[in-house]
């Protein structure tokens, strides 16, 4: 089993457990102080958020501001529509915007929210048979129904 952490810079730590907090994932309070938090988003997947002083202890390259500047973008995949706009309306109204409008290509539906930091999450629902066989065989299906 492989766990994953995602590191990610934060100006203000307790805001940002806030935020976190109010998507609904766990802050782990045994990795969690004055430098950090680890905020648990499923069994193997934690983001571990680091004040920016802290941050640059762990590398020689220049920390980006993600207001400005995208780097990575994480997403999420929900089990239906409705979830995805339920994580973003928790998300939204932690503090958290919407910086372009959803995606809808029939097969997938997605939203990307940005935290307080500028830090970008996205939450998408694909369709099972989509995910199963592929954008193209999925259409191709629909195409045929109708």
């Amino acid at each position: 089993m492989t766990d994953v952490f995602i590191n990610l810079p934060t100006r203000d730590l307790e805001r940002c457990k806030a935020f976190y907090a109010a998507l609904g994932w766990e802050i782990n309070p045994l990795f969690t102080d004055e430098n950090a938090a680890c905020v648990v988003v499923d069994k193997n997947i934690y983001f571990m958020f680091l004040t920016n002083d802290f941050f640059a202890t762990f590398t020689d390259k220049k920390i980006i501001d993600p207001t400005t500047a995208a780097q990575a973008s994480c997403g999420f995949s929900r089990e239906s529509r409705d979830e995805v706009d339920a994580m973003m309306e928790k998300g939204l109204a932690a503090g958290g915007s919407e910086p372009r409008p959803s995606q809808d290509y029939g097969f997938m539906y997605s939203r990307d929210l940005e935290d307080p930091d500028g830090n970008i999450l996205g939450f998408l629902y694909m369709d099972p048979v989509a995910a199963e066989k592929g954008p193209e065989a999925y259409l191709a299906e629909q195409g045929a129904q109708a």
